[in-house]
């Protein structure tokens, strides 16, 4: 029996060891982005108990029926379940096994539903930017380095249906060009959360006033980019900065550029040139594999959501009228 106990004291250490490494292993098994949204969600409603003098953690069924009945004014009905979803985290971080935030509370469940009944559950996207737009946008840009920056960006954007983000990470040893296009090698994104990388295929255009690829060359060269990351902010003397674009500027350019096509903004981010590629891919016939293939998507279902329109005016009866 001691040499038992004996034996199971000098494992400890490693055992402990394993349960540090599983344990971190488990904290990277969702996206950055996701943890941060859930940690931002969570201080969201710290703030609203700390305001009605309520305590956060942990928290009453009643407390969070509150919450989300004072947030529905302003949230859309997915980002209120986001919202239970991150305060059903934070309680079992800390050790609560029952959330306060499931909606098995009776009062928790009926307020989402109602809520749901009020707001509809439709996730409202931003709109896509079509060929037709792109060319618009493209035919705006100034003549300048500033011009040619945003060309770079709106064409590659649209023809490799880049998030965002993806867009500024690509850097330049993810390039590989070919008399055939370019390939660009992301690293890491959304929809590959296990970081395997995957690559996307950019083939040269006819029409060379809308050419990705042919942009992209004149960006990299008028630039004097030859290292590091491909998109970059310029200044008002011209001059090109050395850091790469933040992401969350993707969608301000974007819509300064089409802006000056005099285009409306309202609707319009960064997300508009990958629902654009999905849109007018499908308005094409382009199959659903073929798209998916260049949007990284697993789902069709996901990829779906970002046929916008497409469907109901390919095969729509009112076509057919003969009015």
């Amino acid at each position: 029996m001691q040499e038992q106990e004996s034996r199971a004291s000098s494992q400890s250490p490693d055992l402990e060891q394993l349960l540090r490494r599983a344990m971190e292993f488990a904290k990277g098994a969702k996206a950055r982005s996701t943890i941060k949204a859930y940690a931002s969600d969570f201080r969201d409603f710290e703030s609203f108990c700390a305001v009605h003098g309520l305590s956060a953690l942990p928290a009453e069924p009643q407390t969070v029926a509150m919450y989300i009945a004072d947030r529905a004014s302003t949230l859309a009905a997915g980002t209120i379940t986001r919202r239970l979803t991150s305060i059903t985290r934070a309680h079992r971080e800390a050790d609560y096994k029952d959330s306060p935030a499931s909606s098995s509370h009776a009062i928790v469940g009926e307020t989402l539903r109602g809520i749901r009944r009020a707001l509809g559950t439709a996730q409202k996207g931003k709109d896509p930017l079509l060929a037709s737009d792109i060319r618009k946008i493209v035919k705006s840009c100034p003549a300048n380095i500033a011009g040619l920056r945003d060309r770079c960006l709106v064409l590659i954007g649209f023809a490799g249906a880049f998030r965002g983000a993806e867009l500024a990470s690509i850097e330049v040893r993810d390039l590989s060009f070919s008399d055939d296009g370019v390939v660009i090698h992301l690293r890491t994104s959304k929809t590959d959360q296990e970081s395997a990388g995957r690559k996307v295929a950019i083939p040269f255009s006819s029409d060379r006033e809308a050419c990705s690829v042919r942009a992209l060359q004149l960006w990299l060269r008028t630039a004097d980019i030859s290292e590091g990351l491909v998109l970059r902010g310029v200044d008002r003397l011209g001059r090109v900065s050395r850091r790469g674009l933040w992401k969350d500027s993707i969608g301000t350019i974007l819509k300064k550029a089409a802006a000056r096509a005099g285009m409306k903004i309202e609707s319009i981010a960064g997300h508009s040139l990958r629902a654009g590629h999905a849109t007018q891919s499908a308005l094409n016939h382009v199959e659903e594999r073929t798209i998916a293939r260049q949007t990284g998507h697993r789902s069709m279902a996901m990829l779906r959501r970002y046929i916008r329109n497409a469907e109901m005016f390919r095969d729509n009866s009112a076509a057919h009228l003969g009015i």
